[in-house]
């Protein structure tokens, strides 16, 4: 049985709308490095069965938390399970600056950088960027309706670096001012495909029209070990506009053909034959 303590996190996990699935995979292995203060032997085994399904189920959609679940083992000795809750939590960081360093190599100076919804890895690439002293400017969708790009645009303002929002709906007409394009990726599935905020397939789309290079960045713990691209389970939230329905699926998948590289933190995969 999972702690009132620990349940809390996980519905708090289940009601995030603007972080994606680097925060959501700390804020579960946080969970777990709580279960293993409250819990020990038969208990925090039986916790972490419960576990292994709920974190996974927060989100289907994002491998992060399905990886995480693998990571941390099913045993009764709580300091093994904190042990590889802080190496989870540890490994993260430090993936995440080493795709800023990667990733901020291929911003020139005065690039136009497209990006659509709230990436930290993408913003880890903009802020490596920055403090190599080169001068880009950004191009960001708001990303209706939990508007991310809003978000991220406040992160932009405080670092100090030019950038545009707009709709979500003109991310044709604006892609043919980019130079690259960065998203990041809850979820890269076995066969190369890039899931993402919905309106990422589009902006790939624009992309591959303009002649823009596309990349995804993502942590090594978002590549999906077992699921295809047609075997993703996308996550459809409940909305409505003036009391009618609208459809609301949270991702989209772009197919690895319109992906030029994903950016981890041990470098630049090609997909599909490197992932």
């Amino acid at each position: 049985m999972i702690p009132p303590e620990v349940r809390s996190i996980i519905e708090e996990m289940r009601s995030e709308r603007i972080r994606g699935a680097s925060w959501l995979a700390r804020r579960g292995a946080e969970a777990y490095a709580l279960l293993s203060q409250l819990l020990e032997g038969d208990e925090l085994e039986e916790a972490l069965r419960d576990m292994k399904r709920e974190i996974p189920a927060v989100n289907r959609t994002m491998a992060s938390l399905y990886n995480l679940a693998r990571f941390i083992p099913v045993t009764g000795n709580p300091d093994l399970v904190r042990a590889k809750a802080e190496e989870f939590i540890r490994l993260g960081e430090e993936a995440k600056r080493e795709i800023g360093n990667i990733g901020s190599e291929l911003i020139d100076e005065n690039e136009v950088v497209i990006t659509h919804s709230f990436s930290s890895a993408v913003l880890e690439i903009f802020k490596a960027a920055k403090k190599k002293g080169k001068r880009f400017r950004v191009i960001l969708t708001e990303s209706a309706p939990d508007f991310e790009g809003i978000a991220l645009a406040r992160e932009l303002d405080a670092l100090g670096v030019q950038f545009e929002v707009i709709t979500d709906a003109q991310l044709g007409l604006f892609t043919r001012q980019a130079t690259l394009a960065l998203v990041g990726a809850d979820n890269v599935t076995r066969d190369g495909a890039v899931v993402n905020k919905a309106g990422t397939y589009p902006l790939a789309l624009a992309c591959h029209e303009n002649g823009i290079p596309f990349y995804a960045a993502a942590e090594s713990f978002k590549l999906h070990p077992e699921l295809n691209s047609d075997e993703v389970e996308i996550v459809e939230k409940p909305y409505a506009r003036q009391g009618y329905r609208v459809r609301n699926f949270l991702f989209d998948i772009t197919p690895w053909r319109y992906v030029r590289g994903i950016i981890t933190e041990f470098g630049i995969l090609v997909p599909p034959k490197e992932i």
